[in-house]
């Protein structure tokens, strides 16, 4: 094991140089960089340099009543986006007036009647297509709604009684049935943000694990086919190459999640992506914090896990064209391991996906499931964990004796049983 060192940064530096690990790498980021800027992008074509700005309303304040006044110091409730802007007119042929309308800058206005006792007089609205955008009558009504209530209680109501009237009421939520476990945390458990971290991590940890162990099995067949192996195994005991080879391309995969994570970092650092989370209700303050610790240690274990699999695989594979069919049976596996979680993130706490989290080739990621979003004690975080560790040491002693025969095993695929009884030879 004394060459373990050198063999890994020469698997890392060797990986991480390649094309295809570029290429993907760089489509990831580019995919990801082009998702989160296509509202700016959308803006940007229709010709929106920024904000969109309020439309701009009149109130022909003649008619002297106090509806009027009302209406110009109505404000929309904290929260609301504010789409109109209300300015006083002296009489709708103001020449401001007239030539707002003439040039597009002012929608409309509003006249009131005459009151014909409490609450807002007639209201209409004038415009040159006499049209009224949905967007716009809601704000009036709302903001009417809110001058007739002031008028009808006026002198009947307190100020804090009429700012008591209007106060939103808000509405909390919590999760039915949230126990107290790592991955349940009430409300905290079910907040939006949750959701989409565990969603992105599945996908991000999936493509990771079939990628790198992908490219343990090409890296292995390739240098067999070409019979370099018999070059290395002289130099390198079997075991340093397989393990050296898992750990380089584990660092690579670190890399490239490091690369995708600061590149959704630069997006959302960006000027006119300050109020992304906010635009989709989402709060990095409701984050589970369990989601991050506990995903890290699934991703790596899940990892070996599969790596050490794809390490036994190609060095049973004599030619590259045989890889695909050969690994096969890890890919369905993979597969398996991705979809069980990725269709129940609507219902993380089905006994299908809670049986999947204990089985090793599932557990990975339909673990992450439950904690982020499932309600999970910790017991049974630790039972997946150990059932998982457990099982990596089974493949770790298998795949080494695979590997360690497989290497010099030239020819055809050689069978289950001259496997076995080439695995028999040697003692490990």
């Amino acid at each position: 094991m004394n060459k373990l060192g050198p063999i890994i940064g020469f698997t890392f530096k060797n990986k991480a140089r390649t094309k295809s690990f570029t290429i993907t790498t760089l489509i990831i980021v580019l995919l990801i960089t082009i998702g989160m800027n296509i509202p700016y992008f959308i803006d940007k074509f229709n010709g929106d340099d920024g904000a969109a700005e309020a439309t701009r309303i009149g109130v022909v304040t003649e008619a002297g009543t106090p509806a009027t006044e009302l209406l110009l110091g109505y404000t929309a409730p904290e929260g609301t986006e504010n789409k109109v802007q209300l300015e006083s007119f002296a009489s709708a042929e103001d020449a401001e007036l007239v030539k707002g309308l003439d040039e597009g800058d002012i929608e409309g206005y509003l006249t009131f009647g005459t009151s014909s006792g409490e609450g807002v007089p007639p209201v209409t609205y004038h415009s040159n297509d006499g049209d009224l955008d949905s967007d716009v009558q809601t704000y009036l009504q709302t903001a009417l709604q809110q001058v007739n209530t002031q008028l009808i209680a006026e002198g009947k109501l307190t100020p804090e009684e009429v700012s008591a009237m209007f106060a939103p009421v808000m509405i909390e939520t919590q999760q039915l049935g949230a126990g107290s476990g790592a991955g349940s945390a009430g409300d905290e458990s079910a907040s939006p943000i949750n959701y989409v971290i565990v969603y992105v991590l599945l996908i991000l940890f999936f493509m990771s694990i079939m990628l790198t162990g992908n490219m343990i099995a090409a890296e292995v067949t390739a240098e067999k086919s070409s019979r370099i192996m018999e070059i290395l195994i002289t130099s390198a005991s079997p075991l340093s190459q397989m393990f050296g080879k898992v750990l380089g391309v584990f660092l690579v995969g670190l890399l490239q999640i490091a690369i995708i994570a600061a590149s959704v970092a630069a997006n959302l650092l960006l000027p006119h992506n300050a109020g992304i989370l906010a635009d989709f209700d989402l709060d990095l303050g409701q984050l589970n914090a369990g989601i991050l610790v506990y995903g890290l240690i699934l991703y790596i274990l899940g990892f070996f896990l599969y790596a050490l699999m794809y390490a036994a695989v190609g060095s049973i594979v004599s030619r590259t064209e045989e890889l695909g069919q050969a690994t096969m049976p890890v890919m369905m596996l993979g597969f398996v391991n991705y979809y069980i979680p990725t269709f129940s993130v609507s219902a993380p706490d089905t006994l299908l996906v809670k049986i999947a989290s204990y089985v090793p080739f599932t557990s990975p990621l339909s673990m992450l499931l439950r904690i982020g979003v499932g309600d999970v004690a910790f017991w049974e975080i630790a039972v997946s964990l150990i059932i998982l560790l457990v099982t990596i040491f089974v493949f770790g002693w298998l795949a080494a004796k695979i590997y360690r025969t497989g290497v010099l095993m030239y020819g055809k695929r050689p069978s289950i049983k001259e496997i076995r009884k080439a695995m028999k030879a040697y003692k490990f």
